[in-house]
């Protein structure tokens, strides 16, 4: 499994970013794929998912309504689009086959910082 993100970066609340994950070494479109988070200080935080088919999503509450998690399969590709940033957003945001337990099963990260 080998799950690269990209998209993080620098932006002030209320902000919007996107995130994409590219997945190789399984077959993508077989699988639940997942975000989560780890906060400066804290656990690991599941976010998101979205089944393998890409038509059910499901959310934290404390980001349900800003972020939309999407998947093109033929592209082996996640997305995490987020919208109405908020400083306590701020993490390092990884994609996970399944929900993300395993860290053999995780990317290495991106970073995102919401900050004025």
């Amino acid at each position: 499994v080998h799950l690269v993100e990209s998209g993080g970066g620098l932006v002030q609340p209320g902000g919007s970013l996107k995130l994409s994950c590219a997945a190789s070494g399984f077959t993508f479109s077989s699988y639940i794929m997942s975000w989560v988070r780890q906060a400066p200080g804290k656990g690991l935080e599941w976010i998101s998912d979205i089944n393998s088919g890409g038509y059910n999503t499901y959310y934290v509450d404390s980001v349900k309504g800003r972020f939309t998690v999407s998947r093109d399969n033929a592209k082996n590709m996640l997305y995490l689009q987020m919208n109405s940033l908020k400083p306590e957003d701020t993490a390092l945001y990884f994609c996970a086959r399944d929900w993300g337990s395993d860290p053999e099963l995780r990317g290495q990260g991106t970073q995102v910082t919401v900050s004025s």
